[in-house]
Parts: C-alpha cells; sequence; structure tokens
C-alpha cells in the first residue's frame, strides 16, 4: 500500500509536537500565530487596536478579539439581549482578512424577541489570552 506524503508528514509533525504552535517557546508565542507566521504585538498590536477602535466593536473594522473558538464562544455566552437574555449564535464562516491580518470570523447572533434581532458580529481568534470586556453595541455583557 502506498502511503501519503502528506498524511505522514502531518503525523510525523504530531509525534515530535511540532504541530499547532507546539514547538514554538512559551515566551516566543505572542510573537507568532498558531501557523508560525509572525504576529503583530507590542507598539505594532497597539497601534492596531487604536486605529480598529474608531470603528464600533464586533464590525469587520474592529473584530472582537479572542482566544480561539473557546475564547469567541465564552464572549458571545457572556452578550446579553435587550431583554437580558443569552443571544442565540452560529458561527457564519470565515470573513477574510481583518485588521490585524488574521483570518476573522462572522457570527450570526439573534435575540428573539427582543433587540438587537439580528446582528452579525466578526471576531478575531488569534490573540491569546485576550478577554473582551466590553459589549458589542446593543448588548451588555456579564463579567464572568
Amino acid at each position: 500500500m502506498a502511503r501519503n506524503p502528506v498524511i505522514c508528514a502531518v503525523a510525523a509533525a504530531l509525534s515530535l509536537g511540532l504541530a499547532g504552535g507546539l514547538a514554538v517557546p512559551g515566551a516566543a508565542q505572542d510573537a507568532v500565530d498558531i501557523f508560525g507566521f509572525k504576529a503583530p504585538g507590542g507598539k505594532a498590536l497597539e497601534k492596531l487596536v487604536a486605529d480598529a477602535q474608531a470603528h464600533p466593536l464586533g464590525s469587520k473594522e474592529n473584530p472582537v478579539r479572542a482566544d480561539m473558538p473557546k475564547g469567541q464562544r465564552a464572549y458571545l455566552a457572556r452578550l446579553r439581549c435587550a431583554d437580558g437574555k443569552r443571544p442565540a449564535f452560529e458561527r457564519a464562516g470565515s470573513m477574510g482578512i481583518g485588521v490585524f491580518g488574521r483570518i476573522i470570523d462572522g457570527y450570526d447572533v439573534r435575540c428573539e424577541g427582543s433587540t438587537p434581532e439580528t446582528t452579525m458580529i466578526y471576531m478575531d481568534m488569534y490573540h491569546p489570552g485576550h478577554r473582551e470586556a466590553a459589549a458589542v453595541e446593543g448588548f451588555t455583557i456579564t463579567p464572568a
């Protein structure tokens, strides 16, 4: 049986702990993303954040920053509609490259029987350790 070279390479990387950024030393993780590409940090990231804040939080121009899909879901779970209830949400898909140079995700967020009825919230999951404290316009957010 012939071996698939791509599968062999992935298996080798996993066995060596090289996939998913595992080979990146902890101190350097802020400097590269999960794909091994240099990520903005320090003053460059501060400038990008400051420029983005000229736009509404959750827009394409100012996506909610989060720590991977788990962080995205945690943020959305903390949002509250005008009636105080949790909104329903579903990932709409990847929405292209965002202002921080990474792929952003769009989430369809719905407040059935309340406002905002339907909102698209854009999120950037490539911000290790970041936990957004502000709510997207039209929502409130719980602290925990």
